[in-house]
């Protein structure tokens, strides 16, 4: 069972940590909530499934299936709000980034996260915070 918990919602993102088996691995970045609006938002907190998919932008990923009047949620690299478009970023630390609020070594953490996923073609997430 994997985590997502959400620890600070600040106006222009939100900062959390991905949990496995109750142990923080990763750091991840979000939108701020906008009421579930897509590409904006970050997604409802809940239980999901995650199924493996290839990304025509990102490559090999995890979608976040059946958010709420959602679609394409996905987790993938970037840094600060600008790149997430309602996705799940991931990272090894936070930090400044251009100036702005953000999260860094996300190309490494997310290398992290398929490599804790090898072999797996689907995870349950529970988001909280």
């Amino acid at each position: 069972m994997f985590t997502l918990k959400r620890i600070l919602y600040a106006p222009t993102e939100t900062f959390g940590a991905l949990i496995c088996d109750g142990v923080p691995f990763l750091l991840s970045l979000e939108d701020p909530w906008k009421d579930n609006e897509p590409h904006i938002s970050c997604i409802p907190k809940g239980n999901y499934v995650c199924k493996r998919i290839i990304s025509p932008k990102f490559g090999e990923t995890f979608e976040i299936m059946d958010v709420p009047g959602r679609e394409h949620i996905l987790f993938h690299a970037g840094n600060t709000h600008e790149a997430t478009e309602g996705c799940i970023l991931t990272g090894l630390s936070f930090g400044k980034v251009g100036g702005v609020n953000g999260i860094l070594s996300s190309k490494k953490a997310f290398s992290v996260f398929m490599a804790r996923l090898k072999g797996i073609k689907q995870f349950n997430l529970l988001v909280t915070g």
